[in-house]
């Protein structure tokens, strides 16, 4: 096992007090960043800033924002994936590996309870008045994304113009999320190497929160430590395990059960998930929202939304949402299992599908990251992906005010073009009044996403009661 947490040739020292920050000291650092992990990735990566750097003096302000930028270009939660690089690079791989599970384990143990009360008490009227509420304020929270990433991401025609093909793709013509992901990297891929300026990024998160500290100044220093070299047997090695412990259960499930079988589902959809998951949770959600609602009818519309009421709520990546999903699907098709039971294995699989890849990720390219900096073709791929995921999360922000401000949706074919239509009569007003109201709260007011979750949880809970 010596090999498998360093990648140097040598046997390497015990990980216990590296760059004079010890391993336990480390552990009790990324529990409090764990549970201060609200908000969304802008959120959680500037908790990990003020701690990381500001506070404890780990890495620097470069060190940071050079991990951050690699992080970025992958499929899956950045926030979590960076603080699997930093855990790696200050304590090496066992670093990686706890800091990556502690940041996620928080938010899996909320949201597994918040299941619970769901499935056992959830015809209670103050259950229903509190999702009642997180629906409407959600609504207000993902259309806040759409400017946010848009302000961010669409700095020119070129990449108006992908979001709105991607927006049109998914809307009108249910075009798979992937295949959008797949078309816009090419197009930005190919478009970066002719180094023209409309590819180039239009900018990330930003650093903004506080006194820069040099990489020379920081604990870590500037030079790269020798375990975070690039090592081609190490980054092999450790990728094949992941690989094996990733894939093998999914091939298992689905030799052992069959294509058909909840579980067998669960693992094959949400590792595909794992792969394309470019630009954040709310890009992908759009997807899973779909395919869990209407094709593996999983999820009823409008629990999809109390389970990203939960997400937004609980601490750890937006993403952990897919584990209410999996734990939803298999309580209503629990086979041999109580419907208990089969929920809780499958909110444990679909995380494990989920946040496995991101390890191998890490693991398998940090190493080498430096050689992919001002790489212009990776640049204009990720700046394309990032404006069409803009089209993609306003095609969810739509589907979900569809159904949480009517109570009826009909669809409409006409040849390729699918559209989703309201029955105006059909309007909910309590979900429209709390949906209004959140949004002055957040646009105008700047009141923060959770404060604003809450807030709008309590009125639906003292609506509903009243009502009842």
């Amino acid at each position: 096992m010596s090999d498998l947490t360093s990648n140097q040739t040598a046997p390497a020292a015990a990980p216990e007090h590296v760059h004079g920050v010890s391993f336990a000291e480390a552990f009790w650092v990324w529990v409090r960043i764990a549970a201060l992990s609200f908000g969304g990735p802008a959120g959680q990566i500037a908790v990990m800033h003020r701690i990381v750097v500001d506070e404890k003096k780990w890495i620097g302000e470069h060190r940071f924002l050079h991990a951050l930028s690699y992080c970025t270009l992958l499929p899956g939660p950045e926030a979590q994936q960076l603080a699997i690089y930093i855990g790696w690079l200050m304590h090496r791989t066992i670093g990686g590996l706890v800091t990556g599970i502690l940041f996620v384990l928080p938010g899996f143990l909320s949201i597994l309870a918040l299941s619970y009360v769901y499935v056992i008490f959830g015809n209670v009227s103050m259950v229903e008045g509190l999702f009642f509420g997180l629906k409407a304020a959600v609504l207000a929270v993902v259309v806040q994304a759409v400017f946010r990433i848009g302000g961010r991401a669409l700095k020119n025609n070129l990449m108006i113009g992908i979001a709105a093909a991607a927006f049109v793709a998914i809307f009108f013509f249910k075009v798979p999320f992937p295949l959008i992901v797949l078309v816009a990297g090419i197009i930005g891929f190919f478009g970066g190497r002719t180094g023209s300026a409309l590819f180039k990024m239009g900018g990330g998160h930003k650093a903004g929160w506080g006194p820069v500290l040099s990489d020379a100044d920081s604990l870590l220093g500037e030079s790269t430590p020798p375990h975070a070299r690039p090592n081609v047997g190490w980054s092999l090695k450790m990728s094949a395990v992941l690989l094996a412990l990733w894939i093998v259960p999914v091939g298992a499930l689905y030799l052992a059960l069959g294509p058909n079988d909840v579980f067998t589902q669960i693992s094959v959809f949400f590792s595909k998930m794992a792969v394309v998951t470019f630009g954040g949770a709310y890009a992908v959600l759009s997807y899973v929202a779909q395919q869990a609602v209407d094709h593996y009818h999983w999820l009823k519309p409008g629990e999809m939304l109390d389970g990203l009421g939960m997400a937004e709520t609980t601490p750890g990546p937006l993403i952990q949402v897919v584990q209410f999903v999996g734990f939803m699907g298999a309580y209503r098709d629990p086979g041999s299992l109580g419907p208990l039971t089969a929920a809780t294995l499958a909110a444990v699989l679909t995380t494990w599908v989920t946040y496995v890849p991101c390890f191998l990720w890490i693991f398998l390219g940090a190493p080498f990251v430096e050689k992919m900096r001002g790489n212009a073709a990776l640049a204009g791929a990720l700046s394309c992906i990032t404006a069409a995921v803009v089209g993609v999360i306003l095609n969810l922000a739509i589907w979900f005010a569809l159904h949480t401000l009517f109570a009826t949706v009909r669809t409409w074919t006409v040849g390729p073009l699918v559209l989703d239509a309201p029955v105006l009569s059909s309007i909910v007003i309590p979900s429209l009044v709390l949906s209004v109201s959140a949004a002055i709260a957040i646009f105008r007011f700047k009141v923060s996403a959770i404060t604003t979750l809450l807030a709008c949880a309590i009125l639906g809970v003292v609506w509903k009661i009243s009502a009842g």
